[in-house]
């Protein structure tokens, strides 16, 4: 703030404003004890814009807000660089005595100019860079990437009234890095506190392709219709897709549609292994399904046949034993049967020689030994 007193005691003061480019900026000159003498307002090239209270340039951007025995006030809109400077508040008394109220403009950073010098690819190194044009002072720039701030080298250069100023960072990359989001954030007095530039960048990571066969159903029986997805990524996306079955051809049926495959009313024929393949300039992918075809008919069959063969097998068990016993039983009747018939033909043969001795008289005969078999 700045003010002068006359002799008469007249006095008149200023404020310095400071104003944003595009913005309003009020110049205000108060006077003490003031008698009626010429109040003239300058702009920086010391031309006269208001003669007591009365327009002497031909701005429209310049109006008389107020003029009265303690203030004068105008009003600047849509302040440029151009018009900053000393603005003079001139009171003619007997001497003439007058005040500066500077006007300092400011010029908010635009949105940053983000840029990659090179395409990024897996496994390599990115470089990114963030332009400021036009801000006054030197915008400061800043790096968030994930919510963290990664740490660039900047660098800047005056162009008149306004700074240039320019930003790198460097990080490695992968593929999960692919459509991730970095910020360039750019502050400086120009905006309002807590405000910022922005603006965002989304990663463009070239990648190898991959693939994967999704079957539309995990039981495959003969007649149904299976319909094979294979799921691909990539960077560039692959756009063609390959279907092949082995060493054999594809089967007649089957039609092959971009990423689908459909086999309709299927066979055990069609059995066998069944290939995608994918490729970019960046590599090679090939996913496999194995197609086994079940046959309901023969599936029951089978089951139905095993209860049958466990039941003949006993039966056969069963009278594999019934034969051995009755063998064992025979053959032991047979043995006891002629045990008995000896001793009793024994037995007939002691009663006749036991009546002949005594008849003959036991002293002139020789005793019979008995042999027992």
């Amino acid at each position: 703030m700045g003010g002068g007193l006359d002799r008469t005691g007249q006095e008149v003061q200023t404020e310095n404003v400071t104003v944003a480019e595009g913005g309003v900026a009020e110049i205000t000159c108060r006077l003490h004890q003031y008698d009626g003498s010429i109040v003239v307002i300058q702009n920086p090239a010391r031309q006269t814009l208001f003669f007591n209270g009365t327009r002497a340039l031909k701005d429209e951007r310049f109006q008389l807000e107020e003029f009265s025995p303690r203030r004068v006030r105008i009003r600047l809109s849509d302040a440029r660089l151009e018009d900053e400077g000393g603005y003079f508040c001139q009171l003619y008394t007997e001497d003439t005595h007058h005040q500066i109220a500077t006007l300092t403009v400011l010029v908010a950073p635009e949105n940053p100019v983000v840029e990659v010098r090179e395409q990024a690819v897996e496994g390599g190194e990115v470089e990114v860079s963030c332009l400021v044009p036009r801000s006054r002072p030197a915008a400061v720039l800043r790096w968030y990437r994930d919510r963290k701030e990664l740490k660039g080298v900047s660098s800047q250069q005056e162009n008149g009234k306004v700074w240039r100023v320019i930003s790198q960072v460097r990080f490695r990359v992968d593929r999960k890095d692919d459509g991730g989001i970095i910020i360039c954030e750019a502050q400086n007095q120009a905006l309002p506190s807590g405000h910022s530039k922005q603006t965002q960048y989304e990663l463009d990571v070239q990648y190898s392709p991959t693939a994967r066969i999704h079957a539309s159903q995990a039981v495959v029986r003969e007649g149904d219709t299976l319909v094979l997805t294979c799921a691909v990524t990539g960077n560039p996306r692959p756009n063609q897709i390959r279907w092949n079955r082995g060493n054999e051809s594809l089967p007649e049926r089957a039609e092959a549609l971009g990423e689908t495959l459909t086999l309709p009313g299927l066979v055990s024929a069609d059995n066998g292994t069944y290939t995608c393949e994918a490729s970019n300039k960046h590599g090679h992918a090939r996913a496999l399904y194995v197609l086994v075809v079940y046959d309901p008919g023969a599936v029951v069959e089978a089951q139905t046949s095993v209860p049958y063969a466990i039941v003949g097998g006993i039966l056969a068990l069963l009278v594999f034993l019934i034969i051995c016993v009755l063998v064992g039983m025979v053959w032991c009747s047979v043995r006891q049967k002629g045990s008995y018939l000896t001793h009793e033909a024994s037995g007939l043969d002691e009663q006749g020689e036991a009546r002949e001795a005594f008849l003959n008289g036991s002293d002139g005969h020789k005793r019979k030994e008995e042999f027992f078999i």
